[in-house]
């Protein structure tokens, strides 16, 4: 991406994390960069793909990570950190799982990419449910509940910030960590011994 349209980007995105995206307009993007509307519609011809190059730019981290599985030791300490270097990132684009339905419903490039990385996800938290199931971490899981198991992960993260800003305006450290406490307690239920003890390693 080229210098001017990574600024013009990183202004959309603070906007849209202030404003709504919703209640962003072009001109109140090229102002924030003092910049004409003429000027930015060079780089991109309308708002909708300003969206779309903040919502691929966010994805590509989360992409490359499903991409990776199993190229790397997996503990529970590591789907910790994973977690939270997650929920960090969502928070740097906090407009998008503040108004996910919206987006989605209006973006179908967004939504296609989305709904595919939804089953690749899915995917991955099946192979992380193998793993530990190998490695001795978890229970063996029947094959509906895993898969229940991961939709509910994935449901939380998709919608921890959005119930989150529905009671503050910020989310802080503070609050980052208790969200990815919560997620990795999903867990908890199916841990054996040796994985309640990794557990409370971390928390206890």
């Amino acid at each position: 991406m080229k210098k001017t349209a990574k600024k013009i980007v990183d202004a959309a995105r603070a906007l849209f994390n202030k404003k709504g995206y919703s209640n962003v307009t072009v001109r109140m993007i090229a102002e924030s960069l003092e910049m004409s509307a003429g000027n930015l519609n060079y780089h991109f011809k309308k708002r909708e793909d300003i969206l779309e190059a903040i919502y691929f730019e966010m994805v590509a981290v989360f992409d490359e990570r499903v991409n990776t599985l199993g190229s790397q030791k997996t503990t529970l300490n590591s789907i910790k950190n994973d977690i939270h270097t997650s929920i960090e990132r969502m928070v740097a684009y906090r407009f998008f799982w503040t108004d996910l339905y919206n987006i989605l419903r209006s973006n179908e490039k967004i939504n296609t990419h989305f709904a595919q990385a939804y089953e690749n996800r899915k995917k991955g938290f099946l192979w992380l449910f193998d793993y530990l199931t190998e490695e001795g971490s978890i229970q063996a899981i029947p094959r509906k509940e895993r898969e229940l198991l991961s939709e509910n992960m994935i449901g939380f993260g998709n919608t921890c910030l959005y119930n989150s800003f529905l009671y503050q305006e910020e989310i802080k450290q503070v609050d980052i960590d208790s969200l990815t406490e919560k997620m990795l307690f999903l867990l908890y239920p199916y841990l054996t011994t040796k994985g309640k003890k990794a557990y409370e390693a971390l928390y206890l």
